[in-house]
């Protein structure tokens, strides 16, 4: 039965500017507040539209805590994140406050597969470096020694984190020749390791250990927050090369800095930071490391469809209906 405390026409502040298709959409269903000027909001910004709208659209930059929530008037009832992770919305807060949350998951598996996969192409064989040297007129032609770098055919590829990202990167990886091994919360089906053909193991310092490239496709928890640490890291090959799509809080960022500047791995490959958009300009002098400015889901096809799945989760939650991506369980 329909829940006809839920408004018809839900007021609905988006925070950020989403695809053209996406707002006109949202301007024809809801009386919805958009921002043209893309202009990130501040926690003062935040704050305001939670006091005035019945749905808030947030991003994975938006930072919503537990005071935010608790604090937000009865109207406010739906989160409604454009993106998969969930880790900037404190959750038990919701909860308490009855909010319902929903996220967009699977929408941007393949893209940020892509993404890995060209900077796991792009590290060892040192792609940026020569595209710098291509664009500063230095380049004296080729010879036998001439920015050499590694292979990763035959090279074993630990993922860390086999969800959908970590399971489509094994794919692509697969294609390449590299061996696969990988650690999860929990191991995969035969059934699925075999179609993968990737191994499980258990213990994360047993696989930092013995990969020669290692990618990250975990969500950012108090459990794995700064996971690759000093220790782990101490832990890896010279020649490894560490790869991050994931969340910036994954990694020590200090302990990596220290040693990428010291040669004791082979190199990095970031998308994501510690503390974005302001990273480390440490990781601006670092030659054996390619830094992305969070491209990994950056498609106009993944970032429509993301925005489709916001406005399915808002159109079904104010029909009266559970919301297909909804966080938290207990109510509709």
């Amino acid at each position: 039965m329909q829940d006809s405390t839920r408004p018809a026409n839900p007021r609905v502040i988006v925070t950020r500017e989403l695809a053209d298709a996406n707002q006109h959409r949202m301007s024809e269903l809801f009386d919805a507040v958009l921002n043209h000027a893309d202009t990130p909001f501040s926690r003062d910004d935040l704050i305001a539209a939670m006091a005035d709208c019945d749905v808030l659209v947030p991003t994975v930059t938006d930072q919503i805590d537990a005071e935010m929530i608790a604090n937000a008037p009865d109207r406010l009832r739906m989160i409604a994140s454009f993106g998969a992770g969930v880790d900037h919305i404190d959750l038990a807060a919701a909860r308490a406050r009855k909010i319902l949350v929903t996220n967009t998951p699977g929408v941007f598996t393949e893209d940020t597969a892509d993404m890995t996969m060209a900077l796991i192409l792009s590290v060892p064989r040192r792609l940026s470096e020569g595209e710098k040297l291509m664009r500063s007129g230095q380049w004296e032609g080729w010879k036998p020694s001439g920015m050499l770098g590694h292979c990763i055919g035959g090279k074993k590829l630990g993922i860390v984190g086999m969800g959908r990202i970590g399971q489509a990167v094994a794919r692509r990886a697969s294609g390449f020749g590299m061996s696969i091994v990988y650690h999860n919360r929990r191991q995969l089906p035969p059934a699925v390791e075999e179609s993968l053909r990737a191994s499980y193991v258990a213990d994360l310092e047993d696989l930092v250990s013995e990969c020669d490239i290692i990618t990250l496709h975990c969500p950012h928890t108090a459990e794995t927050h700064e996971m690759i640490n000093a220790e782990r890291i101490g832990k890896m090959k010279s020649s490894c090369y560490l790869i991050n799509t994931a969340r910036g809080d994954l990694v020590d960022e200090n302990a990596l800095i220290e040693a990428l500047q010291n040669e004791k791995i082979g190199g990095a490959g970031l998308d994501v930071y510690q503390n974005e958009p302001d990273i480390d300009p440490r990781f601006l002098d670092l030659k054996n490391t390619v830094l992305l400015p969070h491209m990994g889901s950056a498609t106009f096809e993944g970032r429509e469809a993301s925005g489709d799945r916001v406005i399915t989760n808002i159109r079904v939650w104010a029909d009266g209906h559970r919301p297909p991506d909804q966080v938290l369980d207990g109510w509709v």
